[in-house]
């Protein structure tokens, strides 16, 4: 996509070098065409970029506002374009969750919460086993027992494929959902950290297939089944 952005400050063609060279620094950006004329700068860039992130790579004594787009409209778009693939597997895990209920004569809690979660761990583990070894180099880069434990890191994938067939024939709902108490607690700690401290990493909840970046969004997803399981466990009780 490229954005045309108004760009105050520039006074000279060293100004005008300085704005191409700070800009072309920000990560996905592909191409950049400054006019100190104009106030201008023309940007190409493999998704949407952020005012403020654009605006934090150049100098203080230059100020970056957009011309041509709507930046929240446009930031929107990003965000969902950036996490269509999980969005999508959440809403059909829902829906077919959900029109299972329907052939029931009234709607049961918890064996909608049980199949939600065999199709959570069934689709999540299925993306992280096309290709484990990626999966596993991703997740040891966040994950505080795979960090001292690396064989944990191929395990999961396998421990979360078990968990998917343990909830599908509904084996000890006990045991089987403090394991996923315990385990999805335990991966939470990691990915807490590497939000809260801002670091740019790629998230392996789907593996290596899709590229997506670590964000609150990995944060909900383990707080679910987190949430999910300890319900259970206290209905059971």
């Amino acid at each position: 996509m490229t954005h045309k952005y108004q760009v105050t400050g520039m006074t000279c063609s060293s100004c005008e070098a300085k704005v191409k060279s700070s800009l072309l620094m920000v990560e996905n950006v592909i191409s950049v065409e400054v006019s100190k004329n104009e106030n201008s700068a023309t940007i190409t860039m493999d998704k949407h970029i952020a005012l403020a992130e654009l605006q934090k790579s150049l100098p203080e004594k230059y100020q970056i506002l957009a011309l041509q787009h709507n930046e929240i409209a446009e930031q929107t778009k990003g965000w969902l374009e950036t996490y269509k693939p999980i969005l999508l597997i959440f809403f059909y895990i829902t829906l077919v969750t959900v029109l299972i209920q329907f052939t029931n004569h009234h709607f049961d809690t918890m064996q909608w919460m049980q199949h939600f979660m065999a199709g959570f761990f069934l689709v999540f583990s299925f993306f992280k086993l096309l290709n484990l070894k990626g999966f596993a180099e991703s997740y040891l880069m966040y994950d505080v027992l795979a960090r001292r434990i690396p064989i944990w890191a191929y395990a999961y994938a396998f421990v979360e494929l078990g968990l998917a067939i343990a909830y599908t024939i509904n084996f000890n709902p006990f045991i089987t959902n403090l394991t996923t108490l315990i385990v999805m607690s335990i991966s939470i700690i990691g990915v807490l950290q590497s939000v809260l401290n801002k670091k740019k990493i790629q998230c392996a909840c789907l593996g290596a297939v899709f590229n997506l970046p670590m964000s609150t969004v990995t944060i909900i997803e383990d707080a679910l089944m987190i949430t999910m399981s300890a319900f259970m466990i206290i209905t059971m009780i």
